[in-house]
């Protein structure tokens, strides 16, 4: 069993702040594979313990009505020109398979359904990145 992650929002953290030289993109669009914006970043999950931000609270808009989800940032190309997260793996089926988050827990049941919408391998699987 992995050990659990230490998660906090970033706005929870006073002592913290986005590392020089990186975006903040909470605000932004987040894009799936056809370019398309299905959301906006609300906030940042930190890995207090390493920390290092591991996941983007975001709100998905449209199909039957909007969905709080989590994504792994290492699954997002950023682009600040247009203030916009892609996650190339979001089809309109991962859309609508993708779990909605509704916990400050990131819990394992959690992580195997957005690995499983998202097609990633399960768990210890991930070369070097915890879910």
């Amino acid at each position: 069993m992995e050990p659990a992650i230490n998660l906090r929002r970033l706005r929870d953290l006073p002592d913290f702040e986005v590392a020089d030289g990186y975006p903040d993109v909470r605000g932004w669009a987040v894009r799936g594979a056809l370019g398309t914006a299905l959301g906006t970043v609300s906030e940042l999950l930190v890995d207090a313990d390493a920390e290092q931000v591991r996941y983007l609270d975001a709100q998905f808009v449209g199909g039957p009505g909007p969905k709080r989800v989590l994504l792994p940032l290492h699954l997002a190309s950023l682009d600040a020109e247009a203030r916009s997260v892609f996650i190339p793996s979001l089809t309109a089926a991962a859309v609508a398979a993708y779990p909605a988050y509704a916990e400050e827990l990131l819990t394992p049941a959690y992580a195997a359904a957005m690995r499983q919408a998202l097609g990633e391998a399960p768990a210890g699987e991930v070369a070097g990145e915890p879910l």
